[in-house]
């Protein structure tokens, strides 16, 4: 019974905003607070809607409703959505596990490792097959893995909270005019819903890139600590002193001397053994 009651770990999660963000568009801070006036977990829709398989487009026989730790984890998700909604294209600007950790539903295990199981459950195998988001994954050749799924917020989203399609559809040109706004300010020509939105992915889709340049990058330095790291701490020492007598020249290394070069293999031993324990920092 002790078990049962405590396979949770966090029964009253939240939506924390990131710190020293930008501001957001108002229509995000109306639909945030419909959201927050009404149950979204307990919404009609969760018990008329037939959820279904993503894959194949089958019907999904559901027994019983959402049980609180999930209806709490949803209630806190739709929040999260909300706040990095992006109105021209649709898309939520944030990953899972960026969501995951404002949201609270993050856990940390005693070896330090990070799950974010109970977010993408949620989303993956509750939120997606009701038809309220679609996600996008994309495999990055790189690293051998999906990159973070691109998350989009359907009407029936918005429905979750009496928020109609035409609001959002007036949402949409609101953001568009300020967008023209601020080209014709610039000189540039005025674009179109179709074009904003086409742009905004285009945008994501860059930081994607930028950011599996940057993990590619992260892994291939850990994984060349972690081999140098494996090796006698005698025989690590002298290949980083050879290393620094390549990189510098003779009248640095002189000006340097043994003790300087000595603690520049100290610092950079230390550093090693440092990148080869770290995990990348996603958010």
């Amino acid at each position: 019974m002790s078990f049962r009651k405590s396979y949770i770990n966090n029964k009253n999660p939240f939506f924390t905003p990131p710190k020293n963000d930008k501001r957001r568009p108002s229509f995000i801070y109306f639909a945030m607070k419909k959201a927050s006036e009404i149950d979204v977990a307990r919404c009609e829709l969760n018990y008329v809607i037939q959820p279904k398989n993503i894959k194949t487009g089958i019907p999904i026989k559901r027994i019983r409703r959402l049980n609180e730790h999930r209806a709490c984890a949803m209630r806190a998700m739709v929040l999260a959505m909300l706040y990095h909604f992006n109105i021209s294209s649709e898309l939520v600007q944030a990953s899972v596990e960026q969501l995951s950790d404002e949201c609270g539903l993050s856990t940390i295990s005693k070896a330090g490792n990070k799950s974010i199981t109970r977010a993408s459950r949620l989303i993956t195998h509750f939120m997606e097959p009701m038809g309220f988001v679609t996600c996008k994954k994309i495999w990055d050749k790189v690293l051998g893995n999906y990159m973070p799924k691109m998350i989009t917020l359907t009407p029936l989203f918005f429905m979750l909270f009496d928020v109609s399609e035409k609001k959002l559809i007036n949402a949409k040109k609101q953001q568009l005019g300020w967008i023209n706004k601020n080209l014709i300010t610039k000189g540039l020509k005025p674009i179109t819903i179709s074009e904003a939105k086409t742009k905004a992915k285009d945008t994501q889709m860059r930081n994607l890139f930028k950011y599996r340049i940057s993990k590619h990058t992260f892994y291939k330095k850990k994984k060349n600590a972690q081999r140098l790291i494996a090796l006698d701490e005698k025989e690590a020492r002298q290949k980083i002193l050879r290393a620094l007598v390549g990189k510098y020249s003779i009248s640095e290394l002189t000006k340097m001397g043994p003790s300087g070069l000595k603690k520049q293999v100290n610092i950079s031993y230390y550093y090693l053994r440092k990148i080869a324990k770290n995990t990348y920092p996603d958010n």
